[in-house]
Order: structure tokens, then C-alpha cells, then sequence
């Protein structure tokens, strides 16, 4: 969706609350990014968000040999998350960083990835977890889609032990090409929703009987069997439709 007319077309530039009275050093990626891409000089403005916090205007207050002064004039507080969740079996390490970042900038209100049995059990060791990098990824989302509000994140937890800490009511829905008699965008949903992927190579039977237990119907997107991360993102876009999120 195209930004309102009002708003420069850049994304916008994030700030974790403890750096918004400290100098900016010119080497960060956001102080090159205002110098150097959106050529802000003394005064300028610019978008900026506290992650997870308001959106407002930052203003580019004094430039110095080593560092940026900005300050901030902020908005409202921004609303709860989106009442949707999503549960994901690990797959390899650079689907999960395309997920992570394309449903943030969706607007997903959490995100879990579980240990699935036919996972590989080396994803779950990647330096995108143990590095941090994930999150990294979430802030790429969010500045995507000019929200600062990050979801939710966990992995490399059971599916047991996810479905048993999931909301109690709502919708629950499982992608699952084999045995789903319904397409996603038939079934009815209601807030809050949780929506469930497997693994790459798909779900176990076990895992299957799990999720019925759990209240889960199976569904599914069409006849074509698609890359993990773009049934992630097809299917999130088909649920917030559903739900009027859009």
C-alpha cells in the first residue's frame, strides 16, 4: 500500500528508547542513511519510530565530527498488536529471515518458530538465532511497513509447548495441502486468530494429531504447493483480509 501523500517516500528510521537522548554516531547505518540517502542537513526533518513505541518527526539538530544531535517530537501510542499469530515448523535459516521480515511488515501480532520432527535439527542452532540477527530482521520489517511495532518472537520451543501457551479463544487454522478439505479464504475466522505452518517438509502425523487436539482445522491455499515463505505471507494477507485488518 502506497504511503499517504503527506509522507516522504523513505522508511522509516528506528530508535530503541534508550538511544533517543544519546548522539547518533556518524559510522550507525541510520546516521549515514540521513546524511548520505536522504541528504537531511542542520534542521531537516525526518520519519522516525520508537520500536514499539509512537511514530513522530525527528529533526537533525547539529552535525559534529564524530556524531549526530537529533531530536524527537512524537505521536499517540500506537495500538495493541494485530490479534494474529503465527506458528511456524523451522525451516532453513534464510526462509526464516524472508518470513520474519515479510510478516512484520504485515502486520503479525506474534510469531513462533517450533521445533518440528521433520525439521533439520541444525536450523535451530543458525547464527540467525544465536546472533541475534533475527531481530534484525524485524526491524527491517517494520521500517518496511512504517509501523514500529515488532511481534512477538519465539524458537526453537515444542509444538506442544506452543499450542499450550496459545490464547484460549479465536480462530485456530492449519496450512496443510494433503489433508485440509477447505480453502483458507472459505472458512470463517474470528479475532484472535492463530495459523499454523509446517516445516518445509511438511507436517508429521503425529504433529497432525496434535493440532486437531489442540482445536486446529486444517486448510489450504489452492492446489499449487508453494515455497514455505510465500505461503506464509499468502496465507497472512488472506487472514487479515478476513479478519478486516487491511
Amino acid at each position: 500500500m502506497a504511503r499517504p501523500a503527506s509522507l516522504p517516500a523513505v522508511n522509516l528510521i528506528l530508535f530503541e528508547p534508550a538511544e533517543l537522548d544519546a548522539p547518533l554516531a556518524r559510522t550507525d547505518p541510520r546516521a549515514v542513511h540521513l546524511l548520505g540517502v536522504l541528504r537531511r542537513q542542520v534542521g531537516g526533518t525526518f520519519d522516525a519510530g520508537v520500536v514499539n513505541g509512537p511514530r513522530g518527526r525527528g529533526t537533525l539538530a547539529a552535525v559534529g565530527p564524530a556524531a549526530l544531535t537529533l531530536t524527537f517530537a512524537w505521536g499517540p501510542p500506537p495500538p495493541a498488536p494485530e490479534p494474529v499469530v503465527l506458528l511456524v515448523g523451522l525451516p532453513r535459516p534464510q526462509t526464516a529471515r524472508d518470513i520474519l521480515r515479510e510478516a512484520t511488515a504485515l502486520g503479525a501480532g506474534a510469531l513462533h518458530f517450533f521445533r518440528a520432527e521433520k525439521s533439520e535439527p541444525g536450523y535451530a542452532h543458525s547464527r540467525l538465532w544465536s546472533a541475534g540477527e533475527w531481530r534484525r530482521q524485524l526491524l527491517a520489517g517494520a521500517a518496511q511497513a512504517f509501523d514500529p511495532r515488532l511481534p512477538a518472537v519465539t524458537h526453537g520451543q515444542t509444538l506442544a509447548a506452543v499450542l499450550a501457551a496459545l490464547p484460549p479463544a479465536g480462530t485456530r487454522l492449519a496450512l496443510d495441502n494433503y489433508e485440509s478439505p477447505q480453502s483458507l479464504a472459505a472458512v470463517p475466522v474470528t479475532a484472535p486468530a492463530v495459523l499454523a505452518f509446517g516445516p518445509e517438509r511438511g507436517w508429521s502425523a503425529a504433529e497432525r494429531t496434535q493440532l486437531r487436539a489442540a482445536g486446529f482445522a486444517c486448510v489450504h491455499l489452492g492446489t499449487r504447493v508453494l515455497r514455505a515463505e510465500t505461503a506464509v505471507i499468502a496465507a497472512l494477507a488472506i487472514l487479515r483480509a478476513r479478519l478486516g485488518l487491511l
